[in-house]
């Protein structure tokens, strides 16, 4: 009797787990990261970071006022605190605000639950104190960032980490004109320019106005974060891919069928590792050099692309018109559909799901499973890959 009530209540605990292990949400996606906006218009975001003391703000808005300029000042949790009304007024004329954490730490040496608590913290402080919320937009501490740094704050509604194209390092205490010559000297398209509010920068205030002259007498105009993000892909074109959550390297190599290295060196990536959800990856090309008897839809057919893209790629005015030995653009694969997976000892439906970033259903659709709660290891399940 009690070894039949041992397996029952074995039994009833495993269906436990299982259900709540299908009841869990799944991952949000990771959080952007953005260094510049993807555009070629003469258009820069100037950002600001407020510490502890704020010193320089009254200064700051000053200038970005007689200018007609909004920025982008991401703010610590201390310094909603210290400086209550400089804050106040950052976000009464206009400015957009993000969150700079509260203590100001470095994000890569925190687990995801002190992250949690840093975020939410500084949040509050200055939800508090101007009534509105700094997501979706966070600046780490330092630059400091990694792909579970990424993961943590997404997870937290952090949907962008705003990065910088250039440092001034005014926080050095470099003089205003090294501040403006710095700026000048590098600008760039869609640059973010990163400056501080603080006392550690004296040099700001003074290099704002004639950076501002001379990267308007350059045919520059000013943008938010937000503005500048609109300049950011969400949709790919031929030839390009954008990184979704659960993406990486071998799985977007097997979709184009292109390998690993080939993507590494098209896009100039320094780690294989570190992709982030938004990213617009480069999707390699090969040569084909037309022989007698070639047709486009034979050329097609054979290197598995459409017509239409392989005419696209080469800029073909005429796709009857080909001439023996001329060379053609063979764009990438058209992405599979599915892709398979062998089970393996330990998988459930939900930790494959989570892996690739799919939905439990799809799977059991795309496989025609009967139940949700069953597979056998050694089997192969396609993986929907739209």
């Amino acid at each position: 009797m009690r070894f039949k009530f041992g397996l029952v209540s074995l039994l009833v605990s495993f269906l436990l787990l299982i259900s709540l292990a299908f009841a869990l949400p799944v991952t949000a996606a990771s959080s952007q990261y953005v260094t510049k906006g993807n555009t070629t218009s003469k258009v820069v975001a100037l950002t600001f970071d407020d510490g502890a003391d704020g010193k320089n703000i009254t200064k700051i808005l000053q200038i970005l006022n007689t200018n007609k300029i909004k920025s982008t000042f991401f703010i610590t949790g201390k310094a909603a605190e210290n400086h209550p009304q400089l804050i106040k007024m950052i976000v009464s004329q206009g400015h957009e605000i993000g969150n700079h954490s509260y203590y100001h730490p470095n994000f890569t040496k925190m687990t995801a639950t002190q992250i949690k608590t840093e975020l939410d913290k500084a949040d509050a402080a200055i939800k508090k104190t101007v009534g509105k919320t700094t997501k979706p937009y966070f600046r780490a501490p330092f630059g400091s960032v990694n792909t579970a740094t990424l993961l943590a704050v997404g997870n937290l509604g952090y949907t962008n980490t705003i990065g910088w194209t250039i440092d001034t390092v005014d926080w050095k205490g470099v003089s205003s004109s090294e501040i403006t010559k710095k700026v000048v000297n590098n600008e760039t398209p869609g640059m973010i320019v990163l400056m501080h509010t603080g006392e550690g920068a004296p040099g700001t205030p003074g290099a704002l106005q004639t950076m501002i002259n001379q990267l308007k007498a350059k045919g520059y105009t000013f943008v938010t974060v937000s503005q500048l993000l609109s300049t950011i892909p969400t949709k790919a074109s031929s030839g390009q891919h954008v990184v979704k959550s659960g993406d990486t390297l071998t799985k977007i190599s097997a979709l184009y069928g292109v390998t690993v290295q080939q993507l590494t060196t098209a896009n100039q990536l320094t780690n294989m590792n570190l992709i982030r959800v938004g990213q617009l990856l480069i999707i390699p090309t090969t040569n084909y050099t037309v022989k007698a008897g070639d047709i486009l839809i034979k050329i097609a057919k054979a290197h598995n692309v459409t017509v239409q893209q392989l005419v696209d790629t080469n800029k073909l005015t005429n796709p009857n018109l080909l001439k023996i030995g001329q060379i053609l653009k063979i764009p990438a694969k058209l992405a599979a559909t599915t892709m398979n997976y062998k089970v393996k000892s330990g998988d459930t439906l939900y930790s494959i799901a989570n892996k690739y970033g799919v939905k439990v259903q799809s799977i059991v659709t795309a496989n025609k499973l009967a139940s949700a709660n069953v597979i056998t290891v050694g089997q192969v399940l396609k993986i929907p890959t739209k």
